[in-house]
């Protein structure tokens, strides 16, 4: 079975995509029930953002940078391997996705 892709979508700007798991533990650090459908609404932005934020620079703090030649793998949910991806690497392109949103005061959803 294919891996689940979610497809975070606004009109402040382009899609954001990444892989059903990724995509449902950001959802939890944003305070959103991790779902195949949904939205972040103009009020909620702030929250999921500054959440988003939070969770990078601990994660950052708790993980010193590993050196590009060391190449960290881990487990996919359907038992295969894959590079190791920081959750910082992860959560910036939706940072940037909910940040124009919030200028342009309007939501981000996926899955609908």
């Amino acid at each position: 079975s294919s891996p689940m892709l979610i497809v975070f979508k606004s009109k402040a700007a382009g899609d954001v995509m990444m892989f059903g798991d990724v995509a449902y533990s950001l959802m939890e650090i944003m305070g959103k029930t991790p779902e195949p459908k949904g939205i972040v609404t103009v009020a909620q932005l702030p929250g999921a953002i500054a959440r988003l934020k939070a969770a990078v620079a601990q994660d950052k703090a708790e993980r010193p940078v590993v050196d590009h030649d060391e190449r960290l793998f881990e487990k996919t949910p359907e038992g295969g391997k894959r590079e190791y991806v920081s959750l910082a690497r992860r959560a910036v392109p939706l940072i940037e996705l909910l940040d124009y949103s919030l200028k342009e005061e309007v939501p981000v959803t996926w899955g609908v």
